[in-house]
């Protein structure tokens, strides 16, 4: 695993509401075993691209925050990062979830992190006071970007319909900051 040295220049990164076009090209990106390992059902059809991208607008609308698609400095799709309501009626229900997912040619070079630290100053700058990242317990990359956030590790939930596969709750106060 490809990890920044303390000190190292973060990668630019740009954020953006989900476009129709996005759908395409998360789902381009997201059509991967790897990149799926830990989302149940793996790689996605198109049409819950469509969906998932028309819900993040909404959220966007709604909310002034959503899980924007992310792009590296030439422009190019390589992900989403951002917040959204936990979408679950399991694990922090009625919390605000940060979350990303990247191309697997994105892994290494520290686009996760980068896109989550300005995540977090758009929700701190609309008012949100904390958030929560759940992430599979076996998703060590994931695991290491909500550290190097300086989310604290609060609650395991088991992940319904997985296989007795647990998650971790991460959480972070935004306002104390």
């Amino acid at each position: 695993m490809t990890e920044l040295l303390p000190g190292a220049v973060q990668p630019v990164v740009r954020l953006r509401v989900p476009t129709d076009e996005d759908a395409y090209a998360w789902h381009r990106v997201f059509d991967d075993p790897e990149v799926m390992e830990f989302f149940q059902g793996g790689p996605a059809e198109l049409s819950v691209y469509h969906e998932f991208t028309a819900r993040q607008r909404r959220h966007d609308a709604e909310h002034g925050f959503c899980l924007w698609t992310l792009l590296d400095d030439d422009g190019e799709v390589i992900g989403f990062t951002g917040a959204q309501p936990w979408p679950h009626a399991w694990g922090p229900v009625g919390e605000t979830e940060i979350g990303w997912r990247l191309a697997r040619a994105a892994w290494g070079k520290g686009y996760a992190t980068a896109a989550a630290r300005a995540t977090l100053e758009r929700l701190r700058a609309a008012g949100v006071e904390r958030v929560v990242a759940m992430v599979n317990t076996r998703n060590e990359r994931s695991v290491a970007v909500a550290r190097r956030l300086g989310m604290t590790q609060a609650e395991t939930y088991a992940i319904p319909d997985s296989g007795g596969q647990e998650g971790y709750c991460f959480r972070l106060e935004l306002q104390e900051c």
